[in-house]
C-alpha cells in the first residue's frame, strides 16, 4: 500500500519535481532527464510521481508554462513600473537574463526539443502556445506604448534580439552588453 501525502508535502514535493526538472531540463535536455533521477532528487518512488504528474511530458509542459509566466509577469511589472519604452527595454534585459539561465526556452530548434513536442498531447501542446502567444503579448498590448513601425516588424525585432542568445558563445564580446547595447539602441526605433 502506498503512503499518503499531506497537502503540504503534496505541494512541497511537486515544487521539488518541478525544480529537479528545470534544473536537470537546463543541463542535460529532455531526453536525457529520467523520471528515477527527478524521483530521486525529491525523495519519492517513481510510483509516486504519477500521482504528481501523468507522464514525463506532463511535467515539463508544466515546467517550461510556469516559467514563461513567471518571466512575464515580472517583465509586465517592469514594463508598468516604467510606462515608456525605456521600461520595455528594462523588460527586455530581464527577460534575456532569464533566457540565459534556462537554455530550454530558446532551444525550440533542437532534436532534443522536438522529441519533446511530438511527446505532447494535443491539450499540452495547446497550453504551450498559448503561452508563448502571452509572451509576444507583453510588448503589443499596453495602451500607453506605442509602435513607431508596423506592429509585425517591431514584434519581429524583438523575438530577433532574444534569439541572439543562440549565439551568445561565439560572440567576441560579452553577450550581456551586448544585447543591452541592441536594445537601448534599437527600442527608439521601435517605440513612440
Amino acid at each position: 500500500m502506498s503512503r499518503s501525502f499531506t497537502e503540504r508535502e503534496k505541494e512541497n514535493i511537486k515544487r521539488s519535481l518541478q525544480e529537479a526538472c528545470k534544473q536537470s531540463w537546463t543541463q542535460y535536455g529532455y531526453k536525457k532527464t529520467s523520471v528515477d533521477d527527478l524521483c530521486k532528487q525529491a525523495g519519492i518512488s517513481k510510483g509516486a510521481f504519477y500521482l504528481f504528474f501523468e507522464s514525463k511530458e506532463a511535467l515539463f509542459c508544466e515546467v517550461l508554462c510556469s516559467v514563461q509566466k513567471q518571466i512575464c509577469t515580472a517583465a509586465l511589472a517592469v514594463i508598468e513600473k516604467h510606462k515608456e519604452k525605456h521600461g520595455v527595454a528594462e523588460a527586455l534585459k530581464l527577460i534575456y537574463r532569464e533566457y540565459d539561465k534556462n537554455n530550454f526556452l530558446y532551444d525550440s530548434s533542437s532534436t532534443d526539443f522536438t522529441i519533446l513536442m511530438n511527446k505532447l498531447s494535443e491539450e499540452q501542446a495547446k497550453k504551450i502556445e498559448e503561452s508563448n502567444h502571452m509572451s509576444r503579448q507583453l510588448f503589443s498590448n499596453q495602451p500607453y506604448l506605442k509602435f513607431k513601425v508596423d506592429a509585425d516588424l517591431a514584434m519581429s525585432v524583438i523575438y530577433s534580439l532574444i534569439m541572439n542568445i543562440k549565439n551568445k558563445d561565439i560572440l567576441p564580446h560579452n553577450h550581456m552588453e551586448t544585447f543591452d547595447f541592441m536594445v537601448d539602441h534599437l527600442i527608439d526605433s521601435l517605440y513612440e
